[in-house]
């Protein structure tokens, strides 16, 4: 670009860039290069000004696209590159600041062609260029040196061998970005990329052995958050001759680089985020995920995710089982510590998921912490604030605790952290909360949410497993978790009634039932609760009478008489309708989670007994139906035992005093009266093709937080673009 480029509306003039893209040929030693890669214009601040130099780029790019062919001069600038690379670690441990700056612009010409060439072609057609033999112009050959293959090694070595220092940090971020971008294809394809040249070549030939240093480089780049060297750290005393190079700052083009550009949202929303302390641990994790989500090779296993799934602690002295390929070792400790001050972004809590799932050294690792609130209180923010995420984020979030609480040891131990102040919780004021309540009460919010709003199966029904897994260790529940349990159950079973209302007599349900629902609030709590349990006092039996004689059956018919009076086949059936079959499935898990809980644990949560009993009326109501016949013995053994020796004990008795007759009770019910069930265990499984979902998702994330990265939203193929 040379020493006339100032301001990047100048880049489609500019005679360096003319004569790069031209038909003339330039040699690989011609002293044009040392002209085209001494540049520096103000760095780019917005996404505006990104899109603006992408369409400078177009512009060259087209032009190159079409005389490259002929010329060469892709496969020249690269060869410069490469030569240069050869001396780079010379040149930082010797200072040679201004050696550094050319080849880190060298690469940002690169990755910025690159992005435009593999946007606008296939790889087949990019491979082509970059196979160009200078000893024949015009004609391709495929026994000529593969330069891709080349670039792509040299940029791994560069990440991996050049030593962290502030005048190589903004030419190791291009570096990591270069690679983003030569696995972009991605992209610009609606499906999942199976076999591709770039896969090829990272995942066998010379970049293989490099697969664990790789791996090992990114993760402590992600570990470390080194800041960028303050721009204007280095300056050079600029020459006098037009001609000549310019000595700008040493961060060049590249101090724009170090500032984040979120460009929009892809999922449900734009997660927010700190402002970008490290564009080398942002890069570096983007670029690790891609990698980890790479598809199998048809002849051999994604080595990046083998290398992911088998690293240990530098604290583990065992030998590697010598089947183990890939294999590294690196700091748990600050594995963990990070992990925890970064969860706040989609990233961070993606690589958190894939450790977790697939890398079982580094889950017994962070299991066994005596400080597990330090990563646990993270994700239930991120839960907690579930209408202000992307849906991907709150998923990823969701399915941690699930793999969490699939461990009893987790169960247990959260019970014992006391928190204090739990400033982010509003809808009560939680002066000291077990750290297992308050994880409690965050997924019933959860799935609270998702019933009133996104109604998303999936979602409750890994929230409800997780609820499950921890049933049996409930310990000293907190009065207000105790309460939600059982107020969130008490909704569903007055919900239920009303839907079965509607189901099976449409045109004269009962209208003092339908307003007891209008008048519940989202948040679940019950406003009218006398009412309704006076209601179902006299009404559900009924209903759970005919629903007792053949209850499929029952419901089919009444489905089938709603359907036929709707004016319309089409008319889909109302939302009470389709919700029946899920509001019984959340009501049986939330009776099993309560009767686990009082099987296992009823001498620990006095509480919850208290608020069970508080909601007796409601609950006897069930014990005839069908569906919940079994798991009602205990709830309605348990409320009978309680509510006799309540009687016992006279009236108007206060909390205090009811909760010592429920410890006293405790003890005198003879636990051989509670039937025994198997007990709740959920297990964590990813679905089949697990890439159908992964890869979207991480290449969201590339396009979204990627630093000085752009790409059009009009190209992107690969996910829908958010309206807003």
């Amino acid at each position: 670009m040379g020493s006339n480029s100032s301001r990047i509306s100048d880049l489609p003039k500019n005679e360096y860039l003319k004569k790069l893209s031209g038909t003339e040929s330039i040699s690989e030693n011609d002293p044009f290069w040392n002209q085209l890669l001494s540049f520096s214009f103000p760095a780019p601040t917005s996404s505006t000004e990104l899109k603006l130099l992408e369409e400078a780029t177009i512009s060259v790019c087209k032009s190159l696209v079409e005389n490259n062919p002929r010329t060469g001069n892709l496969c020249a600038l690269i060869k410069v590159f490469l030569s240069r690379t050869k001396e780079l670690k010379l040149s930082a441990e010797c200072q040679n600041h201004i050696f550094i700056w050319q080849t880190n612009n060298a690469l940002f010409i690169i990755c910025c062609l690159l992005k435009v060439f593999i946007c606008e072609m296939s790889e087949e057609e990019l491979q082509l260029h970059f196979t160009y033999e200078e000893k024949s112009p015009g004609s391709y050959s495929s026994n000529s040196e593969d330069l891709l293959e080349e670039l792509l090694c040299c940029l791994v070595q560069l990440i991996t061998d050049i030593p962290l220092l502030d005048i190589t940090y903004e030419i190791s971020v291009e570096a990591i970005s270069t690679m983003v971008v030569f696995l972009s294809c991605q992209l610009f394809h609606k499906e999942v990329l199976r076999q591709s040249i770039s896969h090829k070549y990272l995942m066998q030939g010379p970049c293989l052995p490099y697969t664990s240093k790789l791996v090992k480089t990114l993760l402590y780049n992600f570990i470390r958050q080194e800041k960028p060297p303050p721009p204007g750290a280095h300056v050079f005393p600029q020459q006098s001759d037009g001609g000549g190079l310019l000595y700008g700052l040493a961060s060049g083009v590249a101090t724009g680089l170090w500032t984040v550009f979120t460009l929009g949202g892809v999922g449900s929303k734009a997660a927010a985020s700190p402002e970008l302390s490290s564009p080398l641990a942002n890069q570096s994790l983007l670029l690790l995920l891609v990698l980890a989500n790479l598809t199998d090779a048809p002849e051999a296993p994604n080595p990046y995710r083998q290398a992911i799934m088998s690293f240990k602690n530098t604290q583990d002295s065992s030998p590697f089982p010598s089947s183990i390929p890939h294999a590294f070792q690196i700091n748990f400790n600050s594995l963990y510590t990070a992990l925890c001050e970064q969860q706040t972004s989609d990233k961070a809590t993606l690589l958190l998921y894939t450790l977790l799932h697939q890398n079982s050294n580094v889950r017994t690792y962070m299991l066994a912490r005596t400080d597990m609130e330090n990563l646990v209180l993270p994700i239930l923010e991120i839960l907690y604030h579930v209408e202000e995420r992307n849906s991907h984020h709150v998923y990823m979030a969701l399915i941690i605790l699930l793999i969490l609480t699939e461990d009893d040891g987790f169960n247990r131990s959260i019970h014992e952290v006391i928190l204090k102040n739990i400033t982010w919780y509003s809808e009560r004021v939680l002066t000291e909360i077990s750290l297992g309540s308050l994880l409690i009460l965050v997924v019933i919010r959860t799935i609270q949410y998702n019933m009133t709003r996104t109604r998303d199966k999936y979602l409750h029904t890994n929230c409800l497993a997780a609820l499950a897994n921890m049933s049996a260790q409930f310990r000293s529940l907190h009065q207000y978790a105790a309460q939600r349990i059982i107020s969130y159950t008490c909704r569903h079973l007055r919900r239920y009634v009303y839907v079965l209302d509607k189901l099976y007599f449409p045109h004269s349900h009962c209208s003092t039932l339908q307003h007891c629902f209008s008048a519940l609030s989202d948040n679940g709590e019950e406003l009218l609760s006398l009412t309704c349990s006076h209601i179902l006092r006299s009404y559900a039996s009924s209903l759970f009478s005919l629903l007792s004689k053949k209850h499929n059956k029952v419901l089919e018919q009444a489905t089938q008489s709603l359907r036929s009076s709707l004016s319309s086949s089409d008319v889909p059936l109302p939302d009470y309708a389709q919700d029946l079959s899920v509001i019984e499935e959340v009501i049986r898990m939330m009776l099993e989670i309560i009767n686990s809980c009082l099987t296992n644990s009823l001498h620990h949560n006095p509480n919850l007994v208290y608020a069970l009993l508080y909601k007796r009326d409601l609950f006897e109501q069930f014990r005839t139906h069908p569906s919940f016949q079994d798991i009602m013995q205990n709830i309605d053994l348990v409320i009978t035992f309680f509510s006799s020796r309540l009687l016992q004990a006279g009236a108007e008795l206060s909390v205090e005093r009811v909760l010592d007759i429920i410890k006293q009770g405790v003890v005198a019910l003879p636990k051989d009266r509670l039937k025994k069930f198997p007990e709740l265990k959920f297990k964590y499984v990813e679905e089949e093709q697990p890439e159908e979902f992964f890869i979207p998702y991480v290449w969201s994330l590339v396009y979204n937080s990627a630093v000085g990265l752009y790409w059009n939203p009009q190209d992107i193929q690969l996910f829908t673009m958010d309206s807003d």
